[in-house]
């Protein structure tokens, strides 16, 4: 996160309300970008709006105001967690569901362990093993629909299989 003006930052914490929206503002860009690396998907905004709201009730509580930047991550972390925890079951679920025409319907076991490998995945990972394995979507179409390059979806590929094998051994 690009360092902010100390005294915009000295402002909001003080009770400057315009100061406090320019901080968020400013702020909200770099929370989103970290939360996708640690959120599902579709907890990414849910985790940044709930961590705009903590900054906000808890900025005046803030003692060194060099360490807004770490603080704000750390914030954004926990909601992460704290909503893949909240989702984790159904999310389990769902999983075990898109794998059922894949897997024997007598190993009951085996789908569990797989539905359980990829839930343990970090969201950037799972996600391209699902488009990939589940969906059937080239590299090409996968690095389209991501927005990067296909080099990035077959190294995310390649570790996210490795993840899981590891998981499954």
């Amino acid at each position: 996160m690009r360092t902010l003006d100390p005294t915009e930052l000295s402002a909001a914490q003080g009770g400057d309300r315009d100061a406090l929206d320019r901080v968020l503002r400013h702020s909200r860009q770099h929370l989103r970008r970290y939360a996708e690396y640690h959120c599902a998907i579709n907890d990414v905004e849910d985790a940044v709006q709930e961590s705009l709201i903590t900054l906000s009730r808890r900025l005046a509580d803030l003692r060194v105001l060099e360490c807004f930047v770490s603080w704000a991550f750390r914030i954004v972390k926990r909601e992460c967690t704290r909503l893949k925890r909240a989702g984790c079951q159904w999310r389990h679920e769902e999983i075990r569901e898109e794998l059922l025409p894949a897997a024997h319907r007598d190993d009951l076991e085996l789908r569990g362990d797989c539905a359980a490998a990829l839930s343990a995945l970090p969201p950037h990972y799972r996600e391209v093993v699902l488009l990939r394995d589940l969906q059937g979507l080239s590299i090409a179409e996968m690095a389209a629909q991501l927005q990067t390059t296909p080099e990035t979806i077959k190294a995310r590929l390649h570790r996210a299989r490795a993840l899981a094998r590891t998981y499954l051994a």
